[in-house]
């Protein structure tokens, strides 16, 4: 349970980034998408594990699409919400390449090279 609130509060802070009041708003949306991860534990989604069946897919929105208009403006609302929230985690991407780019290099060996290896955590007697 701990584990659950820790990813579901790790979701709202993404979700709701520079507005953290609004958190409520993005709670639905966090929920969903717990639902509809894959989790290794039950080698599946947990809304098919409750349900039985894939969980519905979210249809793209088309302005004009509806008459409504607090449903028209839901759907754009979310639509901008997916748009920033794809914004981030491709600028979050970059800064973790980077990171990793400044610690690694391409390296290739080929049959027979001689290699140096560092094991962790592993005590001598287990070696060959």
């Amino acid at each position: 349970m701990e584990v659950a609130k820790r990813v579901i509060v790790m979701y709202l802070r993404c979700f709701t980034g520079d507005q953290p009041c609004q958190w409520l708003r993005w709670l639905p949306w966090a929920e969903y998408i717990y639902n509809t991860a894959y989790q290794t534990s039950l080698h599946d989604t947990s809304f098919q594990v409750v349900y039985g069946w894939d969980p519905p897919t979210i249809r793209s929105y088309e302005p004009g699409e509806t008459h409504v208009a607090v449903v028209a403006k839901s759907m754009a609302d979310r639509d901008e919400f997916l748009e920033d929230v794809r914004y981030r985690l491709e600028q979050a991407q970059a800064v973790q390449k980077l990171h990793y780019d400044k610690l690694h290099r391409q390296v290739s060996y080929a049959v027979g090279d001689w290699v140096l290896l560092h094991l962790r955590r592993r005590p001598a007697a287990s070696l060959p």
